[in-house]
């Protein structure tokens, strides 16, 4: 599907302004709105902590449907077709097995590197595991529902998005990875220092395999088992 076909009249052109300027502005904007609000993580952990399960699932529910949706009007607007973003399907079921496996040494790594991290003084996580965990069937219906909406709204703005304005701005694939990842990180303060290294590592990785791929299928299923096994799994099995 290509936004582009939209018939639509501009609501402005940048006269005198190249393309990459233009989409480095819109880029900028949009940093504007999220980044303040994804580093209040950081000093909102007291807060955070005492928000029960659902109220803390549908605020990032509407969090990153509103976010997504603003990224969308962009692609449309630009009149941007969406394997822009790395929506693509050509080796949709191999990307999607790819992910599955990979996504076993990735948690293995993770782990470990949480765990050196915290013996080597970084801090863990403040939230407390409560939050972040569904109990009883509405809880895991509704963490279901969040995790699915979590890894395809923050695959698509975190390395769909802002890897392709960032190289749009003539930065490097790799500098674009570890951009998108720093700030990717910026939302994950409650996890403490540990977690939000943590974080860098599993957006990098997911990163270079969407550029590795150029496609967001393997990322979106590894990010979605992240959060399914840390989220939606316990509730199961108790």
């Amino acid at each position: 599907m290509n936004f582009g076909d939209f018939d639509r009249t501009p609501l402005w052109t940048p006269q005198g302004r190249t393309v990459w300027n233009y989409q480095l502005i819109e880029v900028l904007v949009f940093l504007f709105l999220i980044v303040p609000s994804m580093a209040f993580s950081f000093a909102a952990q007291t807060k955070l902590s005492t928000m029960r399960f659902p109220s803390l699932a549908v605020a990032l529910i509407i969090q990153d449907l509103s976010l997504v949706s603003l990224v969308f009007y962009f692609i449309w607007r630009n009149g941007e077709p969406l394997q822009e973003l790395g929506w693509t399907f050509k080796n949709g079921w191999r990307d999607a097995f790819l992910g599955l496996i990979l996504f076993v040494p990735f948690t293995f790594v993770a782990r470990i590197l949480d765990t050196v991290l915290r013996h080597a003084g970084l801090s863990p996580p403040t939230l407390q595991a409560a939050a972040l965990s569904a109990h009883g069937p509405g809880e895991v219906a509704l963490g279901l529902v969040l995790v699915i909406i979590v890894a395809l709204a923050e695959e698509t703005i975190f390395r769909g998005y802002l890897i392709l304005r960032f190289q749009g701005a003539h930065l490097s694939p790799v500098v674009a990875a570890v951009l998108s990842s720093l700030i990717f990180s910026l939302g994950h303060g409650y996890e403490g220092t540990a977690g939000v290294v943590t974080v860098i590592y599993m957006g990098l990785t997911f990163a270079f395999i969407y550029l590795w791929r150029g496609s967001l299928v393997a990322p979106v299923i590894m990010h979605f088992l992240q959060d399914f096994s840390g989220i939606v799994l316990p509730g199961l099995l108790r």
